[in-house]
């Protein structure tokens, strides 16, 4: 069984730091014992968001995937909510009217 290592925010940028001065991914992989694509990983992420990057625990894309699931589930009930607050509306135009009709008749 492989047990996964779990690198901490400081270790990540002490890496990318080292790989920024000119040390190669190869030779950072040999002397941490990691693997280049880790690195490569790495450096993506600190690209796309350096504030954020490192700052969760467990993998980013379950969490995206949850907050767009979530946003998909806000967006149908809001159409939903939408469509009775119609309907109810319509609904008591119609009894207004019925009102009004057994009223005069």
């Amino acid at each position: 069984m492989k047990i996964r290592r779990i690198y901490t925010r400081e270790f990540k940028l002490k890496v990318l730091r080292e790989c920024e001065n000119g040390k190669g991914k190869a030779q950072l992989s040999r002397e941490h014992g990691l693997h280049p694509s880790l690195i490569s990983r790495w450096e993506n992420e600190f690209r796309e968001d350096h504030e954020r990057a490192f700052s969760r625990n467990g993998n980013i894309y379950k969490e995206d995937a949850r907050i767009d699931e979530l946003e998909r589930v806000i967006g149908e009930l809001y159409a939903e909510n939408s469509f009775l607050k119609k309907a109810l509306s319509n609904l008591e135009v119609r009894l207004q009217e019925q009102r009004t009709k057994n009223t005069r008749g």
